[in-house]
C-alpha cells in the first residue's frame, strides 16, 4: 500500500475525533508535511519510539501508541501466565498528550488482560525505572520524548530489570510491533471498562515514599551536610517537568535548607514557554536559573530536564558570573568525589567498578586509574550500563560505584537502572557542599581535578538533517567513512579504526581485533595525540553526532585542539 493509500484509509476511518481530522485535512494541503506524517511508519528501535506529535503513521499519537502497545501485549501472550500477570507499570512527563497516551496504552494492555500499574500524575523516568522493580512488574513504558522540543513526544519500554529493554529482548519485541499493520484497527478497553477494570491500577504515594527511602543512600557523608546543608545555596529549576516534586523532597530529606525553585519553571507545562528547548545540555536553558542565582548569590546552579533523568549544572566563577559545565565535567566531579570519601572512610572495595558510555571522557577513566578502580566502556544508551550492574550482582565480580554518559546521564545507585537526575541532584549538592567547607567553589574543585590529571576537553557536534532526505544523508556520510576510513584527520594519523557495526578494530599496521560488543553503528577513531573521535547516527532524533575528546598541557591547548578537529569533522559533516 502506497503512503498515500494509507492517509485515505486514515481520513476515511470512523476513528477519528473531529480535532484529528480537521488536522488531517490541513495536512492535504500541504504536500511534503503530508507524505512526512505517512511516507514510513514511525520507527520502533531499542529505545523505543520518539516523533513529531500528530495525525500520521509517522507520528506520536493515540493509534501509533495503541500499536506499540499491541505489539507488546503480543510479546506478553507469549510469556507464561504467570509472567504474564505480573504486568506493565506506566509512567508519563509533563507533555502534550503523555496522561492520554499512558492511558490508552493501559487500556491495550487490558484488552489482553494484562494488568498496569498507572501512576496517579506526572513522575519522572527513574521513579518508572524504580516502579517496574518495586510493582515486580514484567516490563514499564514511560511516555516522555527526554529534553525533545515541546512538539515531540515519546514512547519507551524498560525489561523486568528497569533498565530499557536490552538489544535481544528490544529486537523480539519490535517484531512483535512491526506486526501491526494498521494502528487504526487496534482494539481497546472502552473508557467506560476502563473506570471499572481491575486490570488498571492507579499508584503514586507509596511508591514515592520508597523511591525517597532508597534515595537516602545516595548521601555519602551525612555528618557533611549536617554541617553545611544550611550553608549551601543551590539554584534548582524542573524546566516545566517532572523533577519538582521528588527533587524538593530528596533536597530537604538530605538535609540541604537554603535552596529556591526558580518559580517560573517550577510549574508543568507542556509549551515549555520560558526556554528554546528544554534542554540542560543548552546554556539558554539556565537563563532564569541564572538570574535568580545572581540575586540568591548561589553557589550552585542546576537543572533538571522534563522527564528528570538528566541534569544540567552551572558553577560559580571567581568573578561572580557562572559557567555551565559539561556532561562530562560533571560526571569527573562526582567520580573524583565518590571515590576519594569512599577511600577516606575505608569503604571503597576492591572490586569497585564505575562505567561509562564509549563517547564519554577518558579524564573519567584516568580518575578511576588512579583509585584502581576498574572503568568499563559500554555502548551509548543507559541499557547497556543497566546490563552490566545487574552482571556484576548476579556474578559478584565488580561491585558497581557509578555510570554515567557525557549527554548529562548519571547514576549512583543501582536501586533504579536508567540515569537519574534525582540522584545526581542530591549528590551534586552533597560534592558542592565539601567544597564550600573548604572555601572554594565547584569551580574550584574542577580545577583541581585538570590541574590533577591533565586539561581534558570534549565537544558534541549535533548535525540535524530532517525527513526521508536526511536519513539517506546520514546513511550516505557512515556509508562513505565505511567505504574510505580515513588515515588521518587535521594532519594527524589515525591509529586505531573501531567500527562497532562489524565489531572490528583495525590498527595502523592493519592488526585486526574484535570488539566484544553488541553491534552498533558507531565509528570510532584514535589519533597519534591521543586525541579520539566518534561518529554516530542518534537513536531518538533525526541527527547525526560527532564526538570529540582530546587532552592538553592547559586549558587553552585543550580549547586548540578541540577547535582544529571541529573543523576537520565539519569537513566530513559536508
Amino acid at each position: 500500500m502506497s503512503w498515500e493509500q494509507v492517509y485515505e484509509q486514515w481520513i476515511d476511518s470512523d476513528k477519528l475525533d473531529e480535532k484529528m481530522r480537521k488536522e488531517l485535512q490541513d495536512l492535504g494541503k500541504d504536500p511534503e508535511l503530508k507524505k512526512d506524517a505517512f511516507y514510513k511508519q514511525l520507527e520502533f528501535g531499542t529505545a523505543g519510539m520518539r516523533g513529531i506529535l500528530g495525525p500520521g503513521v509517522n507520528r506520536m499519537n493515540i493509534f501509533t501508541i495503541r500499536q506499540a502497545t499491541e505489539g507488546l501485549a503480543r510479546f506478553m501472550d507469549t510469556q507464561d501466565p504467570e509472567t504474564k500477570r505480573r504486568g506493565v507499570a506506566i509512567a508519563y512527563d509533563s507533555r502534550h498528550m503523555s496522561p492520554e497516551f499512558a492511558m490508552e496504552a493501559a487500556k491495550t494492555l487490558a484488552q489482553h488482560d494484562i494488568p498496569s500499574f498507572v501512576f496517579e500524575s506526572l513522575r519522572p523516568t527513574p521513579e518508572l525505572s524504580f516502579a517496574v522493580r518495586f510493582e515486580n512488574a514484567f516490563t514499564g513504558i514511560m511516555i516522555t520524548a527526554s529534553h525533545n522540543p515541546a512538539e515531540y513526544n515519546g514512547y519507551k519500554v524498560y525489561g523486568e530489570d528497569g533498565g530499557q529493554m536490552p538489544p535481544e529482548d528490544a529486537d523480539a519485541l519490535t517484531k512483535f510491533v512491526r506486526a501491526v499493520e494498521n494502528p487504526l484497527e487496534v482494539e481497546v478497553l472502552s473508557d467506560e471498562a476502563a473506570k471499572d477494570s481491575d486490570l488498571i491500577n492507579i499508584i503514586g504515594e507509596e511508591v514515592d515514599k520508597e523511591y525517597l527511602k532508597e534515595i537516602k543512600s545516595v548521601t555519602i557523608n551525612q555528618a557533611l551536610i549536617n554541617e553545611m546543608g544550611k550553608e549551601l545555596k543551590l539554584v534548582y529549576t524542573p524546566l516545566h517537568g517532572t523533577g519538582k516534586m521528588l527533587g524538593e523532597k530528596a533536597l530537604k530529606q538530605a538535609g540541604f535548607e537554603k535552596f529556591v525553585l526558580v518559580p517560573e519553571q517550577a510549574v508543568a507545562d507542556p509549551d515549555f514557554s520560558t526556554v528554546k528547548s528544554p534542554n540542560p545540555e543548552e546554556h539558554s536553558a539556565f537563563e532564569y536559573a541564572i538570574k535568580l542565582g545572581e540575586k540568591e548569590d548561589a553557589d550552585l546552579l542546576i537543572a533538571t530536564d522534563p522527564d528528570a533523568d538528566r541534569l544540567g549544572a552551572a558553577v560559580r566563577l571567581p568573578d561572580g558570573r557562572y559557567e555551565v559545565l559539561t556532561g562530562n565535567q560533571i560526571g569527573a566531579i562526582m567520580i573524583r568525589y565518590i571515590l576519594e570519601a569512599h577511600k577516606q572512610a575505608g569503604t571503597l572495595p576492591e572490586n569497585a567498578v564505575v562505567l561509562k558510555s564509549i563517547v564519554s571522557s577518558e579524564l573519567a577513566t584516568t580518575i578511576a586509574d588512579a583509585y584502581n578502580v576498574k572503568m568499563v566502556n559500554v555502548l551509548t544508551g543507559f541499557k547497556f550500563i543497566a546490563e552490566k550492574i545487574q552482571q556484576y550482582e548476579d556474578d559478584h565480580s565488580q561491585t558497581f560505584m557509578f555510570g554515567f554518559e557525557e549527554s548529562y546521564g548519571y547514576l549512583i545507585k543501582s536501586f533504579v537502572r536508567d540515569k537519574d537526575a534525582i540522584q545526581a541532584l542530591v549528590l551534586l549538592a552533597e560534592v558542592a557542599a565539601y567544597y564550600k567547607k573548604q572555601g572554594k567553589t565547584l569551580y574550584d574543585g574542577l580545577q583541581e581535578i585538570f590541574e590533577e590529571y591533565g586539561y581534558y576537553a570534549e565537544k558534541t557536534i549535533s548535525v540535524t538533517l530532517s525527513g526521508e532526505k536526511g536519513a539517506e544523508e546520514i546513511k550516505t556520510i557512515m556509508g562513505n567513512l565505511r567505504k574510505e576510513a580515513p588515515k588521518e584527520f587535521a594532519d594527524v594519523a589515525v591509529t586505531l579504526t573501531e567500527d562497532f557495526q562489524t565489531a572490528k578494530a583495525i590498527d595502523s599496521e592493519g592488526n585486526e581485533t574484535e570488539i566484544k560488543m553488541p553491534a552498533s553503528d558507531v565509528l570510532k577513531y584514535t589519533l597519534a595525540d591521543d586525541t579520539w573521535l566518534a561518529i554516530r547516527p542518534s537513536g531518538t532524533e533525526p541527527k547525526i553526532k560527532f564526538y570529540i575528546g582530546v587532552k592538553g598541557d592547559s586549558h587553552e591547548a585543550a580549547a586548540e585542539k578541540i577547535a582544529t578537529y571541529e573543523a576537520a569533522i565539519r569537513k566530513v559533516a559536508e
